[in-house]
């Protein structure tokens, strides 16, 4: 078997805002072989400059694009097909998008090998510890106290017991954030909060709003500082009366390294649209040698949500999934199986390779551009 195409789509919804959500927009990849097997992979990341990756012509020997890397290529074989990947895109960046274009090329190729011996993703990595999560649902803040009490009601109401907010407008004033978090525990009463601050603070200003939102028994304070200081996190974790979360910008092991070295955070957070089931196995297992915990992190399309069931069903210590419920077609409409918690749950899928079948149709309606 031998890989005959790689192609790559970019969709887009009809109406994009300004808002932080990326599941406005989307880069699938699609990876044909000669058998006439596909196997379907998503990054997270602007789908152009993805695309520009994939379909860059050979320049030299660190410096190719990666459809070049994989025409005639065995798919079976991950690891050296990712090895290889990497070797040739030295001059590329090594720890961001560069990254991000290989994880949906290897979340294509173990999604076909998973079809190929029609075994769910899940049991190539070794079998899942799981059969579904407790689910939290992942949402914007609203724009004061008070919208993000009913926000936090509303899905509480529809069966989560467990809600993070995040990002703006988080950061504008000590007196504004200390409202939405008290507002959001208003509305959840006893339900699992967790606070995504979206990189808005200094490590002293951080370590003072964990001890604030201590007295509203939040779960996580997740990305309190800009993504690079990892000095800063190290410090404010040994400090902080909550644990802190964080890594849903990492690219590739790489990226983690310098975190799970300085063992600076409680919870690593991993994105399989931005490390593909490659890199990601090899961070599950440097995050728990530290005794420490990861989750997933996915706020884009049901492609994302089930690469990342398949994943952290095969870690042991994994608590809790997050579960983007931003009102998006993308999110909704991308795959013809529903891949959402019901009542609070999500299932890990059982069928060959993700076990989630694109909607052609929804497809060919919002694709904006396409490999040729």
């Amino acid at each position: 078997m031998k890989i005959e195409q790689v192609v790559c789509q970019i969709l887009r919804s009809k109406s994009v805002t300004n808002k932080t959500a990326s599941c406005q927009d989307s880069v699938l990849v699609r990876v044909r072989t000669d058998t006439g097997l596909e196997g379907i992979g998503e990054a997270d990341s602007s789908p152009e400059v993805v695309k520009a990756i994939i379909d860059a012509p050979y320049s030299h020997n660190v410096a190719c694009g990666l459809r070049e890397l994989l025409i005639g290529e065995n798919p079976l074989e991950t690891e050296r097909l990712w090895q290889k990947m990497h070797r040739h895109t030295l001059y590329f960046g090594r720890t961001s998008v560069t990254i991000t274009a290989m994880s949906a090329i290897d979340m294509a190729l173990w999604d076909l090998k998973g079809k190929h011996y029609g075994e769910p993703i899940h049991r190539l990595l070794g079998g899942k510890h799981h059969d579904n999560f407790r689910a939290y649902a992942s949402i914007l803040f609203g724009k004061d106290g008070q919208e993000t009490r009913e926000i936090g009601q509303r899905w509480v109401d529809k069966g989560y017991t467990a809600v993070k907010f995040g990002w703006e407008p988080m950061g504008q004033s000590e007196q504004l954030d200390i409202e939405l978090v008290a507002g959001a525990r208003e509305g959840m009463g006893d339900a699992t909060l967790l606070i995504d601050a979206g990189c808005v603070w200094d490590a002293r200003t951080a370590l003072r709003r964990a001890n604030a939102f201590a007295d509203y028994n939040i779960e996580w304070l997740e990305e309190p500082l800009h993504p690079h200081d990892v000095e800063g996190y190290k410090w404010l974790r040994d400090r902080s009366p909550v644990p802190i979360a964080a890594g849903e910008e990492e690219c590739g092991r790489e990226s983690f390294r310098p975190l799970i070295d300085n063992r600076a955070l409680d919870v690593y957070q991993v994105d399989l649209a931005r490390n593909g089931f490659t890199d990601a196995s090899y961070i599950k297992q440097r995050v728990q040698e530290i005794g420490a915990r990861v989750c997933n992190h996915c706020y884009t399309s049901p492609l994302t949500v089930a690469a990342s069931l398949h994943w952290l069903s095969t870690c042991k210590d994994a608590f809790i999934f997050e579960d983007c419920v931003e009102d998006e077609p993308i999110r909704n409409e991308l795959t013809l199986e529903k891949v959402q918690a019901e009542d609070g749950w999500i299932t890990v899928p059982d069928r060959p390779g993700l076990g989630v079948t694109l909607n052609e149709d929804f497809v060919a309606d919002l694709i904006v551009a396409e490999s040729k």
